[in-house]
């Protein structure tokens, strides 16, 4: 019996090799492959794979938010290899927690003994997912890092704390990114993808162009209809029209 798998990963070089590489192993057929996280949440749903093997740094969804999205929305979990480029002794969790691990680049003895792991573990789904749920609980325990967002402003290219953000844009396809200091644009390419890494209890998707950080609004202003504009505090005091959806969510949030 061949496992049914999958690889995602945001890089089209590593899905290749890695593609070629399964190939060539008689216990794997690969029945799909996904570029980032929303896409293997989906393809997950479509294809139901026995095993998944999944890059843990992608832009949007990382590999670790990808899996919660799977459990948050009920999606029955494939068998999980993570393929990462972190160090061996920072993984020595997913070793505990029985859920395998290669690192790049590629090496295919490693990768064998990592696929002949996940063949004498999936007929055990009920495990599989209890280990998979343990290593998303034991990873949020960790102290959490401040996310950090590449920004290009004219011919710099910036790293900038997401608590910097006053507020994030989208006009024609490129993501605009503004704080005190600078304004630039995101390699994101959707709105979506740079919301899935900012917190959810600071940033709002007030618009279906704008996200803004809640902590930085200088004042709510009332408008027509009852629905709210919102100043911000960059150096324009940009002003930006919350939607008839979001109107109501804030009206609650700030209990107005």
């Amino acid at each position: 019996m061949h496992i049914e798998s999958i690889l995602v990963d945001d890089e089209p070089l590593a899905r290749e090799e890695l593609a070629f590489l399964l190939d060539a192993n008689p216990d794997v057929k690969l029945v799909g492959q996904a570029k980032n996280g929303l896409e293997a949440v989906e393809l997950v749903k479509k294809c139901k794979p026995q095993l998944m093997f999944l890059d843990i740094q992608m832009p949007g969804l990382n590999g670790m938010q990808t899996l919660e999205r799977l459990i948050a929305r009920k999606i029955p979990l494939p068998k999980v290899i993570f393929v990462t480029a972190f160090d061996h002794y920072a993984l020595k969790a997913f070793d505990l927690n029985a859920v395998d691990y290669i690192l790049k680049p590629i090496d295919k003895h490693r990768l064998d003994k990592a696929i002949s792991k996940a063949k004498q573990q999936i007929n055990n789904a009920a495990y599989m997912e209890d280990q998979v749920k343990s290593l998303l609980n034991m990873m949020q325990t960790q102290p959490e890092q401040q996310f950090k967002l590449l920004v290009k402003s004219g011919s710099r290219m910036l790293l900038i704390d997401a608590g910097d953000i006053i507020y994030a844009n989208v006009e024609d396809g490129v993501i605009s990114v503004v704080t005190h200091e600078m304004v630039g644009t995101s390699n994101y390419r959707t709105l979506e993808e740079l919301q899935a890494n900012l917190d959810p209890k600071l940033f709002w998707r007030v618009h279906r162009a704008y996200i803004v950080n809640l902590n930085k609004i200088k004042e709510v202003i009332p408008w027509f209809n009852r629905s709210l504009q919102l100043k911000m505090m960059d150096k324009k005091e940009t002003e930006i029209l919350v939607s008839r959806t979001q109107t109501k969510k804030l009206r609650e949030f700030l209990k107005l």
